[in-house]
């Protein structure tokens, strides 16, 4: 063991309470899931099929969510403080973070839809009231940010430099409850005298036993709680799942109800949680269908078989950018596979799947994902020296530069992208369309020239079409309709959920394939901030026998050994895995890596 590596653990060993997140609900074993990654090795269909019935507890949280009656009280919450100037703030760090970002993206589309429609803006700029604050700023959305998941004072300063103030309503969004980045949005928000909504996915009584952040905040009571616990996660700790699932059901709900207030006055809005939960009941039934999991089943196996023989898949799409974009980012600290690529890096490895939209060139498609400009952090040397201190402030500073608007306009999404990432036989192309935008899929429309020339080039190609009924003709080779219960919701809302169960469910499924998941547990974990490092430490500590300071000494090990690739974006062998094997077998990291990827 390197002098380095052990010092690296000593540091977090002796910290290490603070994120010793095992005893948390959403960090065990889903029952439904436990033999997740036997069943996908002969029935894909069948995998899929126990990934839509762990997403039933989504369901049942929501109907608990709808019978408390709190979504009107929010929601009057929210109104009040739009119509005395106030603005709406959504928090979070990965997961939520993108979250976050997707609820202020959806809150905007329909605004500047209603704007396009009447031709003059609308009354008090609703549009500009909503707000999204991500750990790491919006270059987090493609990548998270070392470090700032971990670090209160992070989240304090980014929502503090959008001016939060007592007018306003934030909701600090964190999956498990114990993020330090999210809580220190949380408090930022109460210090300035704002309404702060806590919106979290553990019990109570577990999280003040276990981590004290978390009780500090659960048991402040100017600090109005949303507990919306769901129970284990489909894949073991992999929180993009079902729990921000539910957090999207709920705050979708909530923002609907106030948009349709400001539209129109509208008094019949407190049945709306129940008309949301008919269409969420009735989406999840449709889902488990034999024919949309047959049909899925079929993309799965389709882009398990291009990422296994190295190939990669262009994803196509507009409406549902921001949703496909949320989907593909969150595969790469889950599965180990390689994060979106700069179209002008050449050394890192090439991306296995990445997004593109219509828009000809990338900052119009930024801000088409977006719906405004990208906010990106640009902090100065003071800033963040004052925030970190001297001994930190080299790598900080150095993180912050790599973060940049200028970094994110690297990761080319336009059509001006597309020859940097030319698809060639045995690549595929996959279209993710929704109802409204089914002429794009007629002759010289978006997804229709794409795929086109996708097909020419011997390129195998699909489409997700999400609608209330079939498209005649499929420009794809293979076509998964998913029929959507028939809404008059102004946000779309149903359209947005299906998107995520249908997008967690391929990506997810796919993985398992890959091997990246042995029953339902995520051996493929990338341990890129201290929670993580947590996991990862448990993972080896079960797995291989050794008790958890040994695990974790053996982890840094091997995370200073695959660490250089990880930080140029290069692939890389599991961390988790390897160490099991170093600790089994008794082998080098040189040989514990040929091992495990066959070399």
């Amino acid at each position: 063991m390197s002098t380095s590596s052990q010092k690296r653990s000593e540091e977090f060993l002796k910290i290490s309470g603070q994120f010793k997140l095992g005893a948390l609900v959403t960090e065990s074993s889903h029952p439904v899931t436990a033999n997740l990654s036997e069943v996908a090795k002969t029935d894909i269909a069948g995998a899929l099929r126990l990934l839509f019935e762990a997403d039933g507890d989504v369901i049942n949280t929501f109907r608990k969510f709808v019978a408390s009656g709190k979504a009107a009280e929010i929601k009057e919450t929210i109104l009040r403080s739009l119509k005395t100037g106030g603005r709406i703030f959504f928090t979070g760090c990965g997961s939520t973070g993108r979250l976050s970002i997707l609820l202020d993206s959806v809150w905007r589309d329909f605004w500047q839809r209603q704007t396009s429609a009447r031709g003059v803006a609308t009354p008090a700029d609703w549009e500009n009231r909503v707000f999204s604050v991500m750990a790491g700023g919006d270059f987090a959305l493609i990548k998270s940010v070392e470090g700032f998941e971990d670090f209160s004072a992070f989240g304090k300063k980014q929502i503090n430099d959008l001016g939060v103030s007592s007018k306003d309503v934030v909701f600090a969004i964190t999956e498990g409850g114990e993020t330090s980045f999210v809580i220190g949005t949380a408090w930022a928000g109460v210090e300035a005298g704002a309404k702060v909504y806590f919106v979290y996915n553990n019990p109570d009584e577990i999280l003040c036993e276990h981590v004290e952040r978390s009780r500090e905040v659960i048991k402040d009571s100017r600090i109005e709680k949303i507990n919306l616990t769901t129970g284990p996660m489909s894949i073991t700790g992999s929180t993009r799942m079902q729990a921000t699932t539910i957090q999207l059901c709920v705050l979708l709900t909530v923002l609907e109800m106030v948009a349709r207030e400001l539209v129109s006055g509208e008094t019949r809005s407190p049945a709306l949680p129940s008309q949301f939960l008919d269409a969420l009941e009735q989406l999840h039934a449709n889902l488990n269908s034999q024919t949309v999991l047959k049909s899925l089943a079929v993309l799965v196996a389709l882009e398990e078989s291009v990422y296994r023989s190295s190939h990669k898949n262009n994803y196509f799409a507009d409406r549902l950018a921001i949703d496909v974009l949320t989907d593909t980012t969150e595969r790469s600290p889950t599965y180990c596979t390689p994060p979106f690529r700069k179209f002008d890096d050449t050394t890192a490895s090439e991306s296995w799947a990445f997004l593109f939209l219509p828009q000809k060139q990338t900052p119009q498609a930024w801000q088409s994902i977006l719906k405004r400009p990208s906010r990106c952090l640009e902090w100065t040397e003071d800033e963040v020296r004052e925030l970190v201190g001297d001994e930190k402030f080299p790598r900080t500073m150095e993180i912050i530069r790599k973060i940049s608007r200028a970094e994110l306009l690297r990761f080319k999404i336009g059509l001006d992208g597309l020859p940097s990432r030319t698809l060639n036989k045995d690549d595929c192309a996959i279209a993710i369309i929704a109802e409204e935008e089914k002429d794009l899929i007629m002759s010289h429309g978006f997804f229709q020239e794409q795929l086109e020339a996708a097909r020419k080039a011997g390129v195998k190609t699909g489409i997700i079409y999400f609608a209330k009924s079939p498209i005649a003709n499929s420009p794809a080779d293979k076509a998964v309709f998913i029929p959507l219960p028939q809404t008059d919701f102004l946000l779309d809302a149903i359209l947005r959920v299906a998107t995520k169960l249908v997008m967690n469910a391929l990506s997810t499924c796919t993985m398992v394939r890959l091997g990246r998941v042995m029953g339902n547990t995520m051996i493929w974990v990338v341990p890129s901030n201290l929670k993580l490092i947590d996991r990862a430490t448990r993972y080896i500590s079960r797995l291989a026998g050794l008790d958890y300071p040994a695990a974790n000494r053996l982890l840094f090990e091997v995370i200073e050994y695959v660490e250089p690739r990880m930080k140029s974006d290069q692939a890389h062998p599991p961390v988790v895995g390897m160490a099991v094997l170093r600790a089994k077998e008794n082998l080098t990291n040189e040989e514990a890596e040929k091992t495990l990827m066959g070399i």
